[in-house]
């Protein structure tokens, strides 16, 4: 039997409040106000940086402001993107019981495979490549990400197709370990659109919000109603906005550890992304962590145990580490960086061998 969603699209916006709504539906469906929902979205131009990433060392902010470009930090992980009016949002926030599977993982495969699915309606070849990204001939043309909140998933996806990928490699600073990778000398030479692939054929924008719904509800076996955004989602949207996701201070509340020269750090490449800890020890008495800091382009479920990581770690004798990560961690699905390899640069940023 196939599984009813509403479908709601939300069109161009602020990128900031682009990300409050995100929030905002989570809330409502885990509230109970709005059901399992499939939302379309799109971006005025604006990058994005992940929710553990660090602003300055992600995103040229010179050149942003010099070209209207805003700037807002996602409430998913993964690395920084640029978003503009040719790029469309998809996202999906469900009830984990909605598709009977509870790995993250495994619902990140199926939910890229049907979004795969979908584009190759299009004509083009679209094939999902593990962990996040959905290839066409090696080439990126749609990344994803998400994470549970409690009994409600959240996943979410942009599908490039006439965007201008110079404009984005210069509003971020890409890794060039990143472009190593895959033998790139630029991230414009690792992206394509389905304008580059398809020319005149192009399909207009809603063929292709039809073709990735086709595709979900043949992967997924969905069934899919049109609908309004509620009165609930519009009230919280508004409130987040304002409170926290709108601020200036949350889009950069990681901004710079490399300027503190009080912080040391560690760095390492994991096949679940980068990730770099700077650490503060304590100068007087035992060796003691005084504060700890963990960036990079890594998923983690839910985003917040990063956070209640570095909080447990604040004033944690060395000897005490790997203690802290098992019972902030146990229960939770690090979703990408795997605990041994996070212990290993936390020490190594402590000086611990």
């Amino acid at each position: 039997m196939a599984k009813p969603f509403r479908v709601i699209d939300t069109g161009i916006d602020d990128g900031r409040r682009n990300i409050a709504f995100d929030q905002a539906l989570i809330d409502a469906r885990a509230a109970g106000e709005v059901p399992d929902t499939v939302r379309f979205l799109q971006f005025r131009p604006t990058a994005l940086v992940g929710r553990h990433q660090a602003l300055s060392r992600e995103v040229d902010l010179d050149y942003c402001a010099e070209n209207d470009i805003g700037i807002a930090r996602r409430i998913t992980g993964g690395g920084s993107i640029f978003f503009d009016e040719g790029q469309l949002g998809w996202e999906l926030a469900f009830h984990r019981s909605t598709l009977g599977m509870n790995d993250l993982g495994e619902l990140a495969g199926t939910i890229c495979e049907a979004a795969a699915g979908g584009m190759r309606k299009l004509g083009v070849d679209a094939q999902f490549r593990p962990r996040n990204d959905i290839e066409v001939d090696g080439r990126k043309i749609s990344g994803t990400g998400g994470f549970f909140d409690g009994d409600v998933l959240f996943y979410q996806g942009t599908l490039l197709i006439d965007t201008n990928p110079n404009v984005m490699a210069t509003a971020l600073r890409v890794p060039q370990a990143k472009l190593a990778k895959r033998d790139l000398d630029s991230a414009a030479a690792r992206v394509t659109t389905l304008r580059a692939l398809l020319g005149a054929d192009t399909p207009d924008l809603d063929a292709i919000k039809k073709a990735l719904l086709d595709g979900f509800a043949e992967g997924l076996g969905l069934d899919f109603e049109p609908s309004d955004v509620s009165d609930a989602e519009k009230s919280r949207c508004e409130a987040i906005f304002t409170e926290e996701i709108g601020t200036d201070e949350f889009v950069a509340e990681i901004d710079d550890p490399e300027a503190d020269d009080d912080l040391t750090s560690a760095s390492a490449q994991t096949p679940g992304g980068a990730m770099t800890a700077y650490v503060r020890m304590h100068r007087t008495g035992a060796p003691r962590l005084q504060q700890v800091l963990i960036t990079g382009d890594f998923f983690a479920n839910p985003p917040r145990v990063i956070f209640d990581l570095e909080a447990r770690l604040k004033d944690a004798p060395i000897d005490q580490i790997d203690n802290v990560l098992s019972e902030v961690l146990d229960g939770h699905a690090m979703v990408t960086v795997p605990p041994d390899a996070l212990s290993s640069v936390i020490k190594q940023a402590a000086g611990v061998s």
